[in-house]
């Protein structure tokens, strides 16, 4: 248990951060699940719009520290190429 009142006060701080944290993934995750399953339906049109949602949702997810920018970056690209091939 914490001592000090700064340990105290970064306990408080933690779990704010946590908290808003667990809510971006979550919510990053609920846009991306939209896409996977459009593209699960065949749906191209229905996916790509969904994409368009998904890209900034993880970019914002990225710059904030939630996900690495890799990560962001990766699953944009695989849900692109995805989508593209849906097409053919």
């Amino acid at each position: 248990m914490a001592n000090t009142r700064s340990a105290k006060k970064m306990i408080r701080k933690i779990e704010r951060r946590t908290a808003v944290n667990r809510d971006r993934r979550s919510r990053m995750r609920s846009f991306v699940r939209k896409v996977e399953e459009a593209i699960a339906r065949g749906d191209k049109a229905g996916a790509t719009e969904a994409f368009r949602q998904a890209e900034p949702e993880l970019a914002r997810a990225a710059s904030k520290g939630v996900v690495h920018q890799r990560l962001a970056s990766r699953k944009v690209s695989r849900l692109a190429q995805r989508i593209k091939a849906l097409g053919a």
